[in-house]
């Protein structure tokens, strides 16, 4: 059996670095395009897991049974609220100050499906703000990096200098728990580990130009500096033996 076709479902450029840094190179972004069916009456935890669902289930359909489709949703959660992405700057300030001095949780929902096997799980990461003046806030916002993302902040970005501590998986408020989904991988035949090493020994074996043999070069190719100035004589010039022909005393050859 050939390799599994890996089908990322996001155009979040976050998650596709991640899935690299696991070692899965070899894979396609196809992003779910369907509207979202939100039920407000679930809890974050299984709200990530339905929305990663809808979308792993939209990407499989156009897709064949062996291919292999990842799906992932993120959200922020405090006071009960869910917060995802803002519609505008203002909603942006407002999440924030919400956030402001306080800890929040994030929550990711994975799914991964193929063929008529599916797994679906989440992770949960505690974060807490440091407190944040109306004007930090509002500069904040002006960088435009919260705009498309959950809560309006990027921790990988210029997020981090709002961020006062973490408990949990780092990378599941980036937007994919690697821990996580590394282990639900392993369920499905992948081992990112044993990719990744695959990765190194491919970078560590030397490439040769098409045409081009490889061979190692003898003596008589080799170059010696002298101590005649700073030139630098090659070997494969012909060597005077037993005296003949060669230079004097502070004479130079040729």
């Amino acid at each position: 059996m050939g390799p599994v076709r890996i089908i990322l479902a996001s155009q979040s450029p976050r998650r596709r670095e991640l899935l690299e840094r696991m070692g899965i190179l070899n894979f396609e972004i196809i992003p779910a395009r369907g509207e979202e069916v939100l039920d407000p009456a679930l809890p974050p935890e299984r709200l990530v897991e339905e929305l990663s669902r809808q979308k792993a289930a939209e990407v499989a359909a156009g897709a064949v049974p062996e291919d292999l489709v990842i799906a992932a949703d993120t959200v922020v959660a405090v006071d009960g609220r869910v917060l995802g992405k803002p519609a505008d700057p203002e909603d942006a300030v407002r999440m924030l100050t919400a956030l402001s001095g306080r800890e929040h949780t994030v929550y990711t929902g994975v799914t991964i499906r193929r063929g008529g096997e599916e797994a679906t799980e989440h992770e949960a990461t505690a974060v807490r703000f440091r407190p944040l003046t109306p004007e930090e806030i509002r500069t904040y916002v002006s960088t435009g990096e919260p705009m498309d993302k959950a809560g309006s902040y990027g921790i990988q970005g210029y997020g981090c200098l709002l961020v006062e501590g973490i408990r949990g998986d780092y990378f599941n408020v980036v937007g994919l728990p690697v821990c996580r989904l590394g282990r639900m991988l392993a369920r499905f035949g992948i081992e990112p580990l044993a990719l990744a090493a695959e990765k190194e020994r491919a970078q560590r074996r030397p490439t040769l130009r098409p045409g081009k043999r490889r061979h190692r070069a003898g003596p008589e190719r080799r170059e010696r500096r002298c101590r005649l100035g700073r030139r630098r004589v090659p070997l494969c010039v012909p060597l005077w033996r037993d005296g003949a022909g060669a230079p004097g005393p502070g004479e130079e050859g040729g």
